[in-house]
């Protein structure tokens, strides 16, 4: 399938999604929105991507907000479903079972910011600036800010953030949890190519529980946490990927998780 607003690409097992509106500071519209809902099914189920990395066309945005002009046109019914259509999209992202790399390369405002915040590791540029600046229209974050942020940095820094829609540098989000690392723009592509074939030489499913137990921790308690985890650590045993991981130790090479 062809995409009006993406750019996809696959190299070595690592699927790369651009968005790509340039004109608009890659402003997530409806049709971004179902294009990217189309892609992430396709990812889900082609067992020879495992890594994807999203990021944004051009230099100055990796994704600026939402469309203001659709925005604009919702009442309270259609900002429902609106809100709920996007909020899918980006639970597709967080539960992917392969590792979702967000490369921000510049302004990750609003709904761009919830985008990164869906994505499993956040690598930014050191031009790159993020926010949740609803208020300012007088609206919420609808797309999930409110919960992942306030998760990711804590309730009261993410009141902070949203009450005033304040927006922040990458440093000040590498200082508050919001992002992994920040790097010059010219090599922040090269570092989450890096990072994903890092990645790629583990146990795919073995990423593939670890991803499942982590988002677990939002939804349960500690107990039920624990318990989640030791299933999906017995299910790992046993398994091909498990035998090749602890044969290669104990004979002191490097496991081949591609047999």
């Amino acid at each position: 399938m062809e995409y009006k607003n993406l750019l996809f690409e696959k190299v070595n097992k690592i699927a790369k999604i651009t968005i790509n509106r340039p004109e608009k500071l890659n402003a997530l519209n409806a049709v971004t929105f179902s294009e990217l809902n189309h892609l992430l099914d396709f990812l889900q189920n082609d067992n020879s991507i495992l890594v994807v990395i999203i990021t944004g066309s051009g230099e100055k945005a990796f994704v600026a907000g939402a469309d203001i002009k659709e925005l604009s046109n919702l009442d309270t019914n259609n900002g429902v479903k609106f809100s709920l259509f996007g909020q899918s999209v980006f639970n597709k992202i967080e539960n992917l079972s392969k590792p979702v790399i967000a490369a921000v390369n510049g302004f990750a405002l609003g709904g761009g910011c919830e985008l990164a915040l869906a994505c499993h590791i956040r690598y930014a540029s050191e031009n790159a600036k993020f926010g949740q600046p609803e208020v300012n229209l007088g609206v919420i974050p609808g797309y999930g800010g409110t919960q992942r942020l306030a998760r990711q940095i804590g309730k009261g820094r993410a009141l902070e953030y949203i009450l005033t829609g304040d927006i922040i540098t990458a440093q000040e989000a590498y200082s508050i949890g919001l992002v992994n690392k920040v790097f010059p723009s010219e090599e922040l592509l090269l570092k989450s190519i890096e990072l994903a074939e890092k990645i790629i030489a583990k146990g795919k499913d073995a990423i593939a529980k670890s991803i499942k137990s982590i988002n677990a921790v939002d939804n349960i308690s500690l107990l039920e946490g624990l318990k989640f985890e030791a299933q999906q650590f017995g299910d790992c045993c046993g398994t091909e990927e498990f035998i090749e991981g602890t044969t290669a130790f104990l004979e002191k090479r490097k496991p081949n998780f591609e047999k």
